[in-house]
């Protein structure tokens, strides 16, 4: 009896959340699924920077004046950023910001166990940073904040490569003044 009882339950809940997952706002599942969800779309501005060797040396040669050995160093650790940014300019894109964005984003990096960074004390970076690796090798962060000036905005950066728990504070230092310098 039962078993009989067990059966008819799993169906109606295997429909459920078949419905749920296929609905038009469905989270995504990764910071890749959240880049790819979002691109394009009215209000969102992507932007992709694979490091080749002149803009690495660009960018050490500056890493040097302004910071030194470990933000120089993080520099040359990344293999690639993105930014998603979101500015809402219609009340359409309000509605979206206000039905979670940043709730979005920080669920999928819980989900996927990114570990938080604590950014006090550094800068006063308006990010909240999350790391993943082992132990101090990082090899990948992404960080959550907003536009300056801008209500209801969103940012999420992603960014690839080789890094020390050190290195990553000192780059998360500079990500407003790098965030702001590639939306424009």
């Amino acid at each position: 009896m039962i078993t009989k009882l067990r059966l008819p339950l799993l169906l109606v809940f295997l429909l459920l959340v078949g419905c749920r997952a296929g609905g038009p706002s469905t989270p995504a599942k990764t910071v890749a699924s959240f880049f790819s969800k979002y691109e394009g779309r009215e209000g969102f501005k992507t932007t992709e920077w694979s490091a080749d060797l002149l803009q690495r040396l660009a960018l050490v040669k500056a890493a040097k004046l302004l910071g030194g050995s470990d933000l120089t160093n993080a520099i040359t650790g990344i293999r690639s950023a993105k930014v998603i940014s979101f500015a809402p300019t219609t009340g359409s894109a309000k509605e979206l910001a206000q039905q979670g964005l940043r709730a979005e984003a920080s669920g999928i990096l819980q989900s996927n166990k990114y570990d938080p960074l604590t950014t006090a004390g550094f800068g006063g970076s308006s990010y909240a940073i999350s790391t993943r690796g082992s132990g101090d090798k990082i090899s990948e962060f992404a960080a959550l904040g907003s536009l300056p000036d801008v209500a209801d905005s969103f940012v999420l950066v992603a960014v690839d490569g080789n890094f020390t728990r050190s290195q990553v504070e000192a780059l998360s230092k500079y990500l407003p003044q790098i965030v702001q310098a590639t939306g424009k």
